[in-house]
């Protein structure tokens, strides 16, 4: 006799560790498994019958937090052994079937470039008794074998480019997800399109490394900067962003864009790691303080309103007490305005892993504490100095028990908080900023900005 169980749709619990492409990849993980199994998001891991870790090797000690959160889903299993595990992501493409050993108990290991494979994956563990790995980088398969765009709100990730080809000494993300693979021109667009026919008003364009992109459509070698013009030409595509960014690909042309293109967002994250030319080097970044510099001030001069944040890494093997404050004194000259501090561990199998000279972790804590605050004292100056500003938002959300606290995104990437009808989601609105907080805005609803009705797109051509 069938149990009321098996009647009822099975369930997936996917919980995403890490960066914003994780977080896209995840989404796509649900919609291949709805599309191809009949799945249903689950709320929770206890009423899943498939849980699913997308896993990141940026942050330290990737590997023991995915072991951690796979230790509580092992109970789990034990007391239903016919639910399914699967590890995915960078942690997964790293250690392969090295994670079988550890956790005997996962039925599938994938990498972020086989993530469309994840049910034939499932349906070969059932048919072979046996675990399942596949973390191989077969090019742009995965691109190939995405679901029609879903939205899930007035924003929406749009994945461009795959994988990264700099190799810095520090990085892992060219081993776990493989060399660039950039996406055709014309489906990005299509999936624009798609997504902006559904109601997306922004669109932000993912890659690991994404003003790197180029592809051929129309007979030419096209780039993000084209990208972005032809997407800004579809009327109701209100704002465009991308990350992440490498500063030595970031040329005339993007910043030009910035100058140009009113719907690209006043908003750069563009890591720069370190202040020091020796550590640049030792990271093999390819680039000097000074370049880096110099593309900041060029962009400022582009974008006079342009929001600049970036990745800072402290305690590489070698820094001195001066490599350190030079970081300090590029963070106060730039005026970055939001930043990403990170205390440097080793990710096994790169380069600066067998570096010699690595800095005590009391030196390490010690300068991350003070670069914090200097950071922190900024953020907070620039939110305040944005006080009486009018800015445009994007309204993404509602309060839970308030529905006239609304929240969303201004150009610069801020949150801000403020109350209005509850109608103005999905919209983009005006809000005058009453107070400036560390990590977000608080303001005053001023009027709505005129957009078109749903459902009367048009394309116009995008200036050359």
């Amino acid at each position: 006799m069938t149990s009321m169980r098996s009647r009822q749709p099975k369930r997936v619990y996917i919980e995403t560790q890490g960066c914003q492409m994780n977080v896209y990849d995840s989404g796509q993980m649900l919609e291949i498994l709805r599309e191809a199994s009949g799945y249903l998001a689950a709320d929770r891991a206890e009423e899943a019958d498939l849980l699913v870790l997308n896993t990141c090797s940026v942050r330290e000690k990737a590997f023991d937090k995915a072991l951690s959160r796979l230790g509580r889903w092992r109970q789990l299993k034990a007391d239903r052994p016919d639910l399914r595990i699967a590890v995915g992501g960078c942690v997964a493409s790293q250690e392969g079937r090295h994670l079988l050993a550890r956790a005997p108990f996962v039925d599938v290991v994938f990498g972020p470039q086989t993530l469309q494979r994840l049910p034939a994956l499932l349906d070969e563990r059932e048919t072979t008794g046996r675990a399942q790995v596949d973390i191989r980088f077969p090019a742009i398969e995965k691109f190939d074998a995405l679901p029609p765009p879903q939205r899930t709100g007035p924003c929406a990730f749009v994945s461009i480019m795959e994988g990264c080809s700099k190799y810095c000494s520090f990085c892992i993300v060219p081993y776990t997800r493989g060399e660039e693979a950039n996406r055709p021109f014309a489906d990005i667009l299509a999936e624009v399109w798609t997504l902006a026919e559904s109601g997306v008003r922004e669109v932000t364009f993912l890659g690991q490394n994404v003003n790197a992109y180029q592809a051929e459509w129309g007979g030419e070698l096209r780039d993000l900067a084209d990208l972005i013009r032809y997407t800004a030409a579809i009327e109701s595509i209100q704002r465009i962003r991308f990350t992440t960014s490498h500063p030595i690909e970031f040329g005339d042309r993007l910043i030009r864009t910035f100058r140009e293109e009113p719907k690209l967002a006043p908003h750069l994250h563009l890591p720069v790691q370190s202040g020091s030319d020796r550590i640049l080097t030792a990271m093999r970044r390819g680039y000097t303080t000074l370049e880096y510099r110099s593309k900041a001030r060029r962009l400022r001069e582009a974008r006079p309103d342009l929001a600049l944040t970036t990745d800072l890494i402290v305690g590489f093997p070698g820094e001195t007490e001066s490599d350190f404050e030079a970081t300090c004194d590029l963070v106060r000259d730039l005026g970055f305005d939001q930043s990403f501090l990170f205390l440097y561990s080793p990710r096994p199998g790169t380069p600066a892993a067998a570096l010699p000279d690595p800095v005590p972790e009391a030196v390490r804590h010690e300068r991350f504490g003070r670069l914090k605050a200097l950071l922190d004292r900024q953020a907070l100056d620039f939110s305040r100095q944005r006080v009486g500003e009018t800015v445009s938002v994007l309204v993404e959300r509602r309060g839970e028990s308030d529905p006239i606290a609304l929240s969303g995104r201004s150009g610069t990437n801020h949150w801000v908080h403020f109350t209005g009808p509850s109608d103005l989601v999905g919209t983009m609105t005006r809000v005058e900023v009453t107070q400036g907080l560390p990590n977000c805005l608080k303001g005053r609803w001023v009027g709505t900005e005129p957009v078109r009705p749903r459902g009367h797109d048009r394309i116009r051509q995008p200036a050359a």
